[in-house]
């Protein structure tokens, strides 16, 4: 019988038993662990001291539940927004440049000196924000009923109060998580759709075709080839963060009769990375590498999983994008895998948490709790017109 009431169980014939196998006495045999193994269960049980009867038996020891959380994705956070709910972005578009006009001078005509060139400027607009709450009940007889003193209730309410937190910071970290699976679908969206073109980069395809190898999705793991194509790899994150430094019209989406001209300095850049890949470098890669700052790439986040913990690479989302005239629409479902990582700019993709506040309500007399509330005002964004590349650790389909 297993553990599973207070009652004091004799394991002397049990113990006996295995003794006696761990010490070669008796040969190996099937043994029933279940009569002195305690094992964590919701079923509250009660019982009496065994020799008098009468005194029920106390709770020797509570044992408090806590770890506090540090949501990931912290580097898509963002200065607080406080007013209306509409923000509006600004970018200027270049304008040709003109001739000179002191080679058309010609005797007898002047020169119109207040003839208009306008500035162009493109207007991209925020709308939205999504509002939650928290609320935990508080009893005020708890002190009394199930805990031994104040030092234990205080204990409790602090447990309770570091689990609130906990959920607030991971609802932060899996909203921000869909922030960027929502770029990295849309920007695959938006190749699929000729909307914008190379920002989507097959790794394994670029890597054949400027060495000449044939590797595929799985032969690029053999040890005979994932050093050189790791060495490889980190150079070319290199070049890829050097180029996106550079100002010019490739890297975002561009919208009809607005090209806009970008740059990323190094110091905007995000880079997040899945973080499997990063550990076979480290175990298969960098012991062998004399000169590993060649590896080091520029300040990234690792990613455990994009979207889901059971299929750590792949994402799977009907993603909101913006067309090439402007306006808002739903994708279809992007099923994406071997996404190795993403780098933005820091305007492409954030989260700002607005009106956050918590308050007490008033002690309700004749129910003797009183409710402790959290609200959050959250905006989360996507700004397709701002440099990012998505990078796939896979070759490219034939189309």
């Amino acid at each position: 019988m297993a553990v599973n009431n207070m009652e004091l169980t004799q394991l002397s014939t049990v113990l006996a038993s295995i003794v006696g196998q761990a010490t070669g006495q008796t040969v190996l045999a099937p043994t029933d662990v279940s009569s002195f193994i305690s094992v964590a269960q919701t079923g509250l049980k009660t019982g009496y001291d065994a020799l008098g009867t009468a005194i029920s038996q106390v709770l020797s020891k509570t044992i408090f539940s806590v770890r506090p959380y540090s949501a990931k994705f912290k580097g898509l956070q963002a200065d607080e927004v406080r007013y209306g709910n509409h923000v509006r972005k600004l970018t200027t578009i270049d304008k040709p440049f003109e001739d000179d006009d002191r080679i058309k001078l010609v005797d007898g005509q002047s020169i119109d000196d207040w003839k208009v060139n306008k500035p162009s400027v493109l207007q991209t607009n925020f709308y939205g924000a999504n509002v939650y709450q928290k609320t935990i009940t508080i009893y005020r007889d708890q002190l009394d009923t199930a805990f031994s003193g104040p030092e234990e209730f205080g204990r409790f309410i602090s447990m309770i109060m570091q689990n609130a937190a906990d959920m607030i910071e991971q609802a932060h970290e899996e909203t921000a998580r869909m922030t960027v699976a929502n770029l990295i679908a849309g920007i695959n969206y938006q190749e699929s759709q000729s909307i914008t073109t190379g920002r989507v980069i097959h790794l394994i395809s670029e890597y054949n075709t400027e060495t000449g190898s044939s590797l595929t999705n799985t032969s690029v793991y053999a040890p005979a080839n994932f050093e050189a194509f790791a060495k490889w790899l980190f150079g070319y994150l290199k070049t890829l963060s050097d180029r996106l430094a550079e100002r010019s019209a490739k890297y975002h989406q561009n919208f009809t009769g607005k090209t806009i001209m970008r740059h990323t300095p190094l110091d905007k850049q995000k880079c997040y990375i899945y973080s499997p890949i990063l550990n076979k470098v480290d175990a298969n890669v960098l012991s062998s590498v004399f000169h590993d700052e060649y590896l080091k790439i520029m300040d990234h986040e690792d990613v455990t999983y994009w979207q889901s913990i059971d299929t750590p690479d792949a994402i799977q989302i009907k993603p909101s994008v913006t067309k090439a005239d402007g306006t808002i629409a739903t994708a279809s479902n992007q099923n994406m895998s071997k996404v190795f990582g993403v780098i933005f700019d820091e305007d492409a993709a954030g989260y700002t948490v607005v009106n956050q506040w918590s308050a007490t309500s008033a002690f309700n007399a004749r129910g003797g709790y009183y409710n402790q509330v959290y609200h959050f005002t959250d905006r989360y964004w996507n700004d397709f017109s701002e440099n990012a590349v998505v990078l796939l650790l896979d070759v490219a389909a034939q189309s």
